[in-house]
């Protein structure tokens, strides 16, 4: 915890080592997490339609245990969009959604 889940859609493919460690990058650097702690992953989507006509998304969905107040949500929201746009200027839309974990069920197990 926490986890970054980074869906995408590109037909040209993205640099996924590059988009990996800007994600991992922006989230340490932001001060809400640890750096040992998070956990990014990429996820691409097979196909995509856009009401608007975009052919490219990236989408960050960051699961976080409650407690951080909103403006360390928002600063971390923005420093990862923007972390994403220098890595992929050719994405057409790039989203952040901060999601808070109840601390009570959430479990993990480590070997």
């Amino acid at each position: 915890m926490p986890h970054v889940v980074i869906e995408y859609f590109s037909e040209g493919g993205i640099d996924r080592p590059a988009v990996l460690s800007a994600a991992l990058d922006a989230a340490a650097g932001s001060g809400v997490m640890a750096r040992e702690d998070i956990k990014v992953r990429l996820l691409p989507s097979e196909a995509i339609l856009f009401g608007d006509g975009r052919r490219t998304f990236i989408h960050v969905t960051i699961s976080l245990l409650a407690g951080r107040g909103p403006e360390a949500k928002l600063a971390l929201s923005q420093a990862m969009t923007a972390a994403l746009r220098k890595t992929c200027p050719e994405i057409a839309a790039i989203s952040c959604d901060i999601r808070d974990m109840d601390p009570f069920p959430y479990k993990k197990s480590l070997v």
